[in-house]
C-alpha cells in the first residue's frame, strides 16, 4: 500500500498581497480624507451664514423701534459683543457687528480649525450685500 501525504496550502497573506491592500488603503485615503473636510468645513460655513441672516433680521427689528442700528450685538440680545458660532469651547466662527448707525455691517471671522477655509471672513450689510474678504473662492460660490 502506497502512502501519499496531503500538503495543505499554507494559511495567511504574503508579504506583497498585504503591501498591495496598505497601497490601495493609502490611495483611498489620501483622496477620502481631504473631501471630508472640504464637506466638514462646508457645513460649519452655513453655520455661521443663518447666524449672519439672523443677526441681519434682529438689526432691522432694531432699527424699526430705535430708527438706528445698534453698534454692538449686546443690544440686540446677545450675551457679548462678539458671538461664537456655535457657542462652544472650540467655535468656528466669531461674528460681530462691525457698524452701525445709520448703515451697519455684520462679518463672520473664521477661527479655529476653519481658519484654513477658502471662503475666507463673511460679510453681510444693510443693504443686503453678501460679500467675503481675505479668500481664494469668488462670494458667488462662497454664499450658495
Amino acid at each position: 500500500m502506497k502512502t501519499t501525504t496531503l500538503r495543505c496550502k499554507p494559511a495567511g497573506f504574503t508579504l506583497i498581497e498585504l503591501m498591495i491592500v496598505v497601497a490601495i488603503v493609502g490611495i483611498l485615503a489620501a483622496v477620502a480624507i481631504p473631501a471630508y473636510r472640504q464637506y466638514v468645513m462646508k457645513s460649519h460655513r452655513s453655520v455661521a451664514k443663518s447666524t449672519l441672516m439672523e443677526m441681519s433680521g434682529r438689526m432691522e427689528r432694531y432699527y424699526t423701534l430705535h430708527n438706528a442700528y445698534p453698534a454692538s450685538a449686546t443690544s440686540l440680545g446677545y450675551s457679548a459683543a462678539t458671538v461664537s458660532v456655535p457657542s462652544a469651547a472650540d467655535p468656528y466662527y466669531n461674528v460681530s457687528v462691525v457698524s452701525g448707525g445709520n448703515a451697519y455691517t455684520l462679518q463672520a471671522v473664521p477661527t479655529g480649525s476653519q481658519t484654513g477655509d477658502t471662503c475666507g471672513t463673511y460679510t453681510l450689510n444693510n443693504l443686503g450685500v453678501q460679500g467675503n474678504s481675505g479668500n481664494t473662492t469668488s462670494s458667488a460660490d462662497c454664499w450658495k
